[in-house]
């Protein structure tokens, strides 16, 4: 079968020939229907983020597609249409027990523990898989992104313990942020957007938040009074902030420390390997917490996708489709900003 792989940091991913696949006791093969490129593979092949894997690695961790082979463990999945979470817990661990299955140090993430979704099958464990029961008005490949662009900030959200009511800000709103701005509105959120692209805000402008914030347009001064003017618009406490972190870039990470509140939560979702220096000391003096949130459990995963399916999170505006045998040129062009959506990749080679 045709795979795309990252053989050396910095080198375009190539189409390869390699192996199909076949499943061990405990592991289903899933032919791919379709898979997203996240920003974390634009880590591994362009910024050398390490992988747990040595290269050459099939990159792809947002798969979807349906089980074709299946050990003895998991033979009821065949011909299942199923997302592949991010993030594979081993379910046995202390870690897994203590209900923090996404830290569990046995996890399998595709894309970098094991082949990805960049390919035309991928094998996976069988546990956790989520079965797609209802797909709405979506095709099979389009609920790909669900792992991890979905998923990743709806754990966020979660663990975050929003409430309706509760005054949500979301700090950077290209990928992950367009979703977390959408699924605390669905539950309820006054929801702020900050980003430095306008077109971003205005896009999810539409999809739940009740302003949007161009923070390249203001001071942080200017930006804080704009969000607390919200907040007090929306008959919100000055207090108890719950504030997103999904930029992955250093002035976002500042932005959204810079936002604490008395009792405010801060969720680290977005990643970056640059460094930024804060006050440490702001969280005890608002005795405010801050978090970071890893993937996703795969319990979650069905709470997420029926957020899609049942139109309360919609996907179609955000993502954009190409086949995957041009997925060395897709990759480029994402780490060069030259796609504004969430590139879904759909193998094209008819095996």
């Amino acid at each position: 079968m045709k795979a795309i792989q990252l053989t050396a940091v910095g080198k375009p991913l190539e189409v390869r020939e390699v192996s199909q696949p076949e499943p061990t006791d405990d592991e289903v093969v899933v032919r791919v229907a379709g898979c997203g490129v996240c920003h974390t593979d634009i880590g591994f092949w362009k910024d050398g983020v390490p992988t747990k894997r040595p290269l050459p690695l099939t990159l792809g961790h947002e798969v979807s597609g349906t089980v074709v082979a299946a050990g003895t463990a998991y033979r009821s999945l065949l011909e299942r249409e199923v997302i592949v979470p991010a993030v594979i817990p081993c379910g046995t661990c202390d870690l897994c027990a203590q209900g923090r299955g996404n830290a569990c140090r046995a996890q399998v993430m595709p894309g970098n523990d094991i082949d990805g979704g960049f390919a035309e099958f991928i094998a996976v464990p069988g546990r956790g898989l989520c079965e797609i029961e209802d797909r709405g008005d979506y095709t099979l490949p389009d609920l790909s992104v669900i792992a991890d662009a979905v998923t990743t900030p709806y754990q966020a959200i979660v663990r975050s313990g929003l409430n309706a009511g509760d005054f949500a800000i979301v700090v950077g709103v290209g990928g992950v942020g367009t979703y977390c701005v959408q699924i605390a509105a669905a539950m309820g959120a006054h929801v702020v957007a900050i980003d430095v692209d306008q077109a971003k805000l205005d896009a999810v402008a539409q999809h739940g938040a009740g302003l949007t914030v161009n923070s390249a347009e203001t001071d942080f001064k200017g930006l804080r009074q704009q969000v607390k003017a919200r907040s007090k618009e929306m008959a919100c406490p000055s207090y108890g902030w719950k504030i997103y972190e999904c930029s992955g870039q250093p002035g976002g990470q500042e932005t959204a420390y810079g936002l604490l509140n008395h009792a405010a939560t801060l969720m680290v979702v977005g990643f970056t390997l640059a460094k930024i220096e804060l006050r440490l000391s702001n969280l005890m003096a608002f005795d405010a917490t801050a978090q970071g949130t890893w993937g996703c459990k795969p319990e979650l995963y069905p709470e997420a996708l029926k957020l899609v399916t049942s139109g309360k999170v919609t996907l179609k505006p955000f993502i954009q489709s190409f086949p995957m045998s041009q997925a060395p040129d897709v990759v480029q062009r994402v780490a060069d900003h030259r796609i504004d959506k969430r590139a879904r990749l759909v193998p094209d080679w008819g095996s």
